[in-house]
C-alpha cells in the first residue's frame, strides 16, 4: 500500500508532539521522502497544468504545521532568507531545487547582515531537507520546479530574516 498524504499528516503530528524538534523535523523529512516515492500523489497534487504559485494542502491545527505544494516557475531565484522562530522542510515532487545556505559573519548587534555561503547542494525529485529555526538559505529554479514545503506555522505572519542588497552584503569565504 502506498504511503499517502494523510499518512504523512498523521506521523508528521506524531512525531512534533513525541519528539525533541531536530528529531521531528528529521524524522518529517524521512517521511516526506516516502510521500514523494508515491508516483500516485505526486501525479494527483502536481501537473503540468498547475499555475505556478503556492497551495495548502494539510493544515494542522493543534500544532499548527503546513503542508504546501508550490510550483516555481523557471529562473525563479530568492534571496536568502531565514523562518524565523519557525522552520521548513522542503522536498522536491519534480524537477528540481538549488539550495544553499549562509552563515552570519557579522556580530548580530549590526543592523547590516554579511552572510558567507556554507553549503551548496542540490534537491532533485524525491528527496527532501529540513531547516531548522534562524537557518538561513536560498532556493533557485533553473527549471520549473514542483515542491513540497512543510513549514512549522504560517510563515507570512512571523518576524524573520530576509536579505536586502541595499543593506545587507555577501562575503567570500575565508580561504
Amino acid at each position: 500500500m502506498a504511503y499517502e498524504l494523510a499518512d504523512f499528516c498523521t506521523d508528521a503530528h506524531k512525531a512534533l508532539t513525541s519528539q525533541p524538534l531536530q528529531a521531528a523535523l528529521d524524522d518529517i523529512a524521512t517521511r516526506l521522502r516516502a510521500l514523494l516515492a508515491n508516483a500516485d500523489f505526486v501525479a494527483a497534487t502536481f501537473n503540468e497544468e498547475t499555475p505556478v504559485g503556492k497551495r495548502e494542502l494539510y493544515h494542522d491545527a493543534q500544532t499548527d504545521f503546513y503542508v504546501l505544494a508550490h510550483v516555481q516557475a523557471p529562473g525563479k531565484t530568492g534571496a536568502p532568507h531565514s523562518h524565523g522562530s519557525s522552520w521548513a522542510i522542503y522536498g522536491n515532487g519534480r524537477g528540481f531545487t538549488e539550495m544553499t545556505e549562509y552563515r552570519r559573519v557579522n556580530d548580530a548587534s549590526e543592523e547590516a547582515v554579511a552572510l558567507e555561503k556554507s553549503d551548496w547542494y542540490r534537491l532533485n525529485a524525491g528527496e527532501s531537507r529540513a531547516y531548522g529555526p534562524d537557518v538561513i538559505h536560498s532556493t533557485a529554479h533553473p527549471e520549473k520546479a514542483w515542491v513540497v514545503r512543510i513549514t512549522g506555522t504560517d510563515l507570512d505572519h512571523l518576524p524573520r530574516f530576509h536579505f536586502r542588497k541595499s543593506r545587507d552584503r555577501m562575503v567570500e569565504a575565508a580561504q
